[in-house]
């Protein structure tokens, strides 16, 4: 049972209790990080429910929509210096129980969940570290570099980037990243650093700030013993230094459950026990569930979690009785509970002393405004995140596959267009629709991953405050500029002069200029349809749809199109591109030799005339509203993800 939580001293204290190493609780300049006040972290009868998906709609009173109960009445308290660990079986409700103690939840929630007797609040958030299950890391970043840059987002701009780099180095050297400090996190598809190392990383990234309240889901999930033993050593080690600690855990060896102080055990979102973990067995022994082998605590307490009574012959066989006495199994204890520990926890939690010192204002909240404050500067976001994602996504953009599809289109495009001479305008022209179609899809499938890819990342780092959406959007936007207009650059250089369009070096610029901007409104379009699906399959669905629309209505295939649908022509960019582009070529006194001997105009020819040759910056000005306004699209869907 939880005694009363008396807050130790901040974290620079000297007392002699604390075990936190000095080069992450006293850093050189000691306002390299803001003090670490204890948290006591309280939540009463806490439930959740879902609303049930179903075919039909709820109307009033015509329609009852079912809910799912995921959490049913939750309760605890964990005082600085402690772990408590949530132990239950898969989909017991751990993790919603944790996402809603880090104040990450939406949705349907009741209770009371306070920290320091005070509700959630963005100073709370800036002193809570969450590391998620799944380890959210850049591939093709180093362990350095990915701290480095999680160091000068979420550090305030009263350090300089030299005090911001020596604290990444305290953080490498205490969670024992040393050895692989300049190696790749890596992915799926390239090697990189082991999983421990990777989980260590994830740590650091939330150490860095200093937390008082750390969150961790699943640290050892898919390590090795050792490694897993290595691991929550360190969060032991941290938990000293003051901070308070929750954590999910699967199933723990014998080792690692004895490291913990408090247990919390659910089964299907109901609370059967609560309390220290060194008593836990004595307490289902009392209530008539003991063993006479000696087993580890934590596969115990997951067999009652499942229902399974200790030495139960009928573990593993499923039958429709042996259901029912699962089912019996599970009210007892949860009537156990409330008989036994509920009623003596209400009233400790209601009698609970816990230090009523409230957070102050540090360099990167004020605890009296309502508003969100930032730790650094819209414009110093902007600068860390436009460097990280050109140093991430260099070797995605010039990847030797990308290179080699757009330099071998180009000089087969050469080749097949090779000196096309001015007569045959039949050639020319599809040679230029060839420049807006090809420059006008591809963009855009690339565009489509793009924030589908970094959804997790997304999330993770906005739930964390790392920085301001439009911050993000505006240098994951342009810093895919230098990246994205090289290759077409390269294109035009070698298909324009292999098929012998017009040899004037103004001419030359103009075009590129044109296929350049086609680039930019097509990878527009792309990124919207990525941001308002947020599904890779579905988006590139959408665009394949959208770009065959686009293709047979660019005014080539089709010159009459019927009145009822020309405006598909209207709403095409590669429609203006490909007008733009033949602008270009071309003007009203223009001929060309349409049969032997005679000459004809330009604007007369059918592929021309249909587009014509006029109202050029008109044309612009429509693509420039295209590109804003599908950018625009973009960033308001992204404001959309939670």
């Amino acid at each position: 049972m939880p005694q009363n939580c008396i807050a130790p001293k901040p974290q620079y204290s000297n007392s002699n209790h604390m075990e936190e190493p000095p080069e992450l609780t006293q850093p050189h300049n000691p306002s390299v990080l803001a003090t670490m006040y204890p948290i006591t972290l309280k939540f009463k009868e806490v439930v959740y429910k879902v609303k049930l998906e179903h075919k039909g709609l709820c109307w009033g009173s015509t329609w009852t929509c079912k809910e799912k109960t995921i959490l049913n009445g939750m309760s605890g308290v964990v005082c600085p210096g402690e772990i408590l660990a949530m132990l239950g079986p898969s989909g017991s409700g751990k993790t919603t129980l944790l996402t809603a103690l880090g104040g990450r939840l939406g949705g349907k929630i009741s209770g009371e969940i306070t920290y320091n007797n005070h509700p959630f609040s963005g100073s709370i958030k800036r002193r809570t570290g969450f590391v998620a299950q799944d380890d959210v890391l850049y591939p093709h970043l180093t362990v350095t570099e990915t701290l480095v840059f999680t160091a000068l987002l979420r550090l305030p701009n009263s350090l300089t980037r030299d005090e911001k780099v020596q604290h990444v180095e305290r953080v490498i050297a205490e969670l024992g990243l040393s050895r692989c400090r300049s190696s790749m996190i890596g992915g799926p598809m390239l090697r990189g650093i082991s999983g421990g190392e990777k989980k260590r990383v994830s740590i650091g990234q939330e150490m860095l700030i200093n937390p008082s309240l750390l969150l961790l889901d699943e640290p050892t999930s898919g390590l090795d013993s050792t490694t897993a033993l290595r691991i929550l050593s360190m969060i032991k080690r941290l938990a000293s230094g003051g901070r308070t600690v929750i954590t999910t855990i699967h199933q723990p060896s014998s080792r690692l459950y004895y490291m913990f102080d408090k247990v919390v055990l659910l089964s299907e979102g109901c609370p059967i026990y609560y309390g220290p973990a060194s008593t836990a067995l004595d307490y289902f022994s009392s209530i008539g569930f003991s063993t006479c082998v000696t087993v580890n605590p934590a596969d115990l307490l997951l067999d009652l979690a499942n229902g399974i009574a200790p030495d139960s012959k009928h573990a593993t066989e499923q039958s429709e009785s042996l259901e029912q006495e699962r089912k019996v199994v599970r009210e007892t204890l949860i009537s156990a509970y409330d008989k036994n520990i509920a009623t003596r926890l209400k009233a400790e939690l209601c009698s609970l002393e816990v230090n009523n010192q409230t957070i102050t204002k540090d360099a990167c909240t004020k605890s009296h405004t309502k508003h969100e404050q930032w730790c650094t500067s819209w414009w110093h976001q902007f600068k860390v995140l436009l460097q990280r994602g050109v140093r991430e996504r260099r070797h995605e953009a010039f990847n030797r596959l990308r290179i080699f599809q757009v330099v071998s289109v180009a000089f087969l495009g050469g080749l097949l267009w090779w000196h096309t001479p001015e007569s045959h305008i039949q050639d020319r022209v599809a040679l230029i629709f060839f420049f807006s179609v090809f420059w006008g899809f591809y963009p855009l499938y690339n565009a489509v991953f793009t924030f589908p890819q970094e959804r997790r990342m997304l999330i993770k780092e906005r739930s964390s405050g790392m920085y301001r959406l439009s911050s993000y959007f505006l240098a994951r936007t342009i810093g895919d500029l230098p990246l994205e207009l090289a290759l077409p650059t390269a294109f035009v250089f070698i298909i324009y002069w292999m098929g012998g369009l017009k040899p004037d070096p103004v001419t030359f610029i103009l075009s590129l200029l044109v296929v350049l901007y086609s680039v930019v409104v097509s990878q527009s379009l792309g990124l919207a349809f990525g941001a308002i699906l947020m599904e890779v399959k579905q988006a590139t669905t959408l665009a394949s749809v959208t770009t065959f629309v686009f293709l047979i209505a660019g005014g080539y295939y089709i010159q009459q199109i019927p009145p009822f649908i020309v405006w598909l022509k209207y709403m095409s960019y590669s429609y203006y591109c490909y007008k733009l582009l033949l602008g270009v070529q071309y003007n009203d006194d223009d001929y060309y030799e349409c049969s032997k001997g005679v000459l004809c105009k330009v604007i007369d020819f059918p592929p021309i005339k249909s587009v014509g040759l006029n109202h050029m910056w008109v044309d612009l000005s429509i693509m420039a509203l295209m590109l804003l306004g599908y950018r625009l699209v973009a960033y308001l869907a992204l404001r959309r993800v939670k």
